[in-house]
């Protein structure tokens, strides 16, 4: 297969000189990384918040950046950029002439905003206590703010809390979640607030306008904006929820509420007829539709994301897109209100498609690449994309021709070569047809092969797709001197939901069947490939798998490195927090319903088997799957005098995040790799 491309779109960098290098670790970890982006109303100004790496202070620093669209030749400029400040989620004034920003100058976030031509910025709030978020009104009259606040807050007032002086330090609840992902349950629900707001500001504590729902909008951990929408008139928001209580954990029924702005009335469940996840509510320009993106399915979180219409004024629900068989991911309004465009996987890609709102006909835009932000314009969309061998940058979109417009990071890559990517597909576990890749090292010697780094996605509803990453780079294993292989195996995503289906009580059947098929079909494809010298690498499922190898398929790797995996099935059913994976995943019971649905595929059970020297890692704060299951295999390892190590990030979660941390990881994994391949 051949090297894979942005199409028509070649990076814009000089061309390596004879000098030319592999990526590293370092270079990944000081790269800038853009997102948040915002078009002016006109379609001249593009805006977005930018990241940049303070390795010192082991952080990231946000500031907000600019490009005129309408001058040809021009260049990014900082817009606001203060030392020790972030700037972050820059909106347009209705008449563009103004950025509202959130920042965290002064020590606690507020409301500031400036001319998007510059100048000295303005502090728009005083809010005690802080915010998550904010989303002014389409006509600027009003500000949404969304901020952790005691259930039933009647504004955005610190609740005053009586402090025994004699109180001890333990912790007490009465019912799940006591924890999710990385933070303990401290009361606090992240509820809706909205305030007036004018040239001089916001006035006032706010008016809570959830009424007596007690959950999380926008949805905890990873919610944020997108689930919130103002109506086109400034009366009404729209935002999605998930009603907490006893079921909370085992509950993936987030539904679309309608509220008045001003607090006068209840909270209006819109999407109560359906059980599964109701999400994305993205109003229409002319006000009169609600498209929202929705699951059928309760209890399980990968279900086939279905683009839905609701008509404002009678209710009507259209399902756009149910004969599509592709997962709706993000959702956007062109201008005319005729289409909307939205973004979804298809095979080891993320483009942009459009969707005609009255038909429903798909039509695909972009091909290679991951996008990860659309914002229509009058003449088409602005768009961030980035792909294997590319970190995000901004591109538009004029019909289906695509014109880059930035290169953030062309001087810190420039004199870099980049790995060459194959993409290769075969006859997987039921015959099916499954895809991976394989990337070849830019300084491998033609004729010469390379160690293989075969990695395992996590999810396991996820895919080895054509995008960038700051923590698993198969760039930077290449970089290393490794080929990384990989293999979309049953249960990825972007092939259609039956094959996404098929790991459901499949764990370590169809997957395992793939993996091997797929490493065996590479190896044969490929000639850079050295099969006989390889590690397997893999990370939450993949870190499952990587256990599951040591028992299953013990005598085809040199090493394996396992980041956050299960080990125990049974401990795991009970110490993770979202329960409607777990449970979904093996049948749809609990444990003690059905401990055999669970135990079928642990791999506690093949312990015996191992000896595969194994470098486990995991992470204190990680309570998705804690981290006393990398202890565990670590002590199986151990016990039975299998060569291995153990990595605990005490500050991390099931990610590893900031910059350190992130460059001991890659010590330590590509050092573990390097003492079993020999390079």
């Amino acid at each position: 297969m051949k090297h894979i491309l942005l199409a028509g779109v070649a990076l814009a960098f000089a061309a390596a000189p004879a000098t030319a290098r592999d990526l590293t670790i370092d270079d990944v970890a000081t790269l800038s990384r853009v997102g948040a982006p915002a078009v002016s109303p006109d379609g001249r100004w593009l805006v977005w918040q930018q990241r940049e790496t303070d390795l010192a202070a082991n952080r990231g620093r946000l500031d907000l950046w600019r490009l005129d669209l309408r001058t040809r030749g021009a260049v990014p400029e900082k817009l606001v950029a203060e030392a020790e400040v972030n700037e972050a989620a820059p909106q347009f004034s209705r008449d563009g002439r103004t950025v509202y920003f959130q920042s965290d100058k002064g020590g606690e976030d507020a409301v500031w905003s400036v001319a998007v031509t510059g100048g000295t910025p303005t502090q728009r709030t005083h809010i005690a206590g802080g915010f998550s978020g904010f989303k002014v009104s389409p006509d600027d009259t009003k500000l949404l703010i969304w901020a952790d606040r005691k259930p039933g807050a009647p504004s955005l007032e610190p609740a005053l809390e009586k402090k025994d002086a004699n109180a001890g330090s333990g912790r007490t609840y009465d019912q799940l979640f006591v924890r999710h992902w990385d933070a303990w349950a401290n009361g606090d629900r992240s509820q809706l607030f909205v305030l007036p707001f004018g040239p001089a500001g916001a006035t006032g504590s706010g008016t809570a306008i959830g009424g007596q729902l007690i959950g999380d909008t926008p949805s905890k951990p990873f919610g944020g904006g997108e689930e919130l929408a103002w109506s086109a008139d400034g009366r009404t928001i729209y935002f999605a929820l998930r009603e907490a209580g006893r079921i909370e954990s085992t509950s993936t029924n987030l539904d679309i509420f309608a509220a008045p702005a001003d607090g006068s009335a209840a909270p209006v469940n819109l999407t109560d007829d359906n059980d599964g996840t109701d999400t994305l509510p993205t109003v229409s320009p002319d006000g009169k539709w609600l498209a929202y993106m929705s699951m059928a399915r309760a209890g399980y979180e990968a279900d086939r994301q279905v683009l839905k219409l609701r008509n404002l004024a009678t209710g009507e629900i259209r399902a756009l897109t149910q004969g599509w068989d592709r997962s709706v991911a993000s959702i956007a309004w062109a201008p005319d209100g005729k289409r909307l465009y939205v973004t979804a996987q298809d095979t080891q890609e993320e483009p942009i498609f459009t969707v005609d709102a009255r038909s429903g006909k798909v039509a695909r835009l972009t091909q290679q690449g991951v996008v990860t932000a659309v914002l229509p314009t009058r003449s088409g969309a602005v768009f961030a994309m980035n792909s294997l061998t590319a970190p995000d940058d901004f591109y538009a979109l004029t019909g289906k021709k695509v014109t880059r417009l930035t290169s953030v990071n062309a001087a810190k890559l420039s004199g870099i070569d980049m790995p060459k990517v194959d993409r290769f597909s075969f006859a997987g576990a039921n015959g099916d047809t499954v895809w991976g890749y394989s990337v070849r090292p830019a300084s491998l010697a033609q004729g010469a092969k390379a160690p293989i780094a075969f990695v395992v996605h996590g999810g396991p509803q996820g895919s080895s797709n054509n995008s960038w990453s700051y923590r698993w780079n198969p760039a930077v294993f290449a970089g290393a001197g490794y080929a990384v292989v990989s293999v979309d195996f049953h249960g990825s995503t972007g092939y259609g939901q039956a094959f996404t289906d098929a790991i459901r009580s499949n764990w370590g059947g169809w997957p395992l069947e793939d993996l091997q098929k797929g490493l065996a079909a590479a190896t044969a494809k490929f000639s850079y490939l050295d099969g006989g010298n390889a590690c397997a690498l893999g990370a939450s499922y993949g870190g499952y798998m990587m256990n599951w190898i040591e028992g299953q398929w013990p005598d085809r790797f040199k090493c394996i490195v396992q980041h956050d995996g299960v080990f125990d099935a049974r401990a795991m059913a009970y110490e993770t927090e979202e329960l409607w994976f777990d449970e979904w995943e093996h049948g749809g019971k609990t444990y003690y319903e059905d401990p055999e649905a669970f135990e079928k595929w642990n791999p506690v059970h093949h312990v015996a088997k191992w000896k595969t020297p194994q470098l486990v890692i995991t992470s204190e704060k990680d309570f998705r799957i804690p981290y006393t299951q990398g202890l565990a295999a670590f002590t199986a390892l151990q016990r039975q005098g299998v060569d291995s190590r153990l990595l605990v990030f005490p500050d991390e979660n099931h990610w590893v995040l900031k910059p350190k941390n992130s460059l001991q990881w890659y010590g330590e994994v590509l050092g573990w790799l390097n003492k079993y391949t020999g390079k």
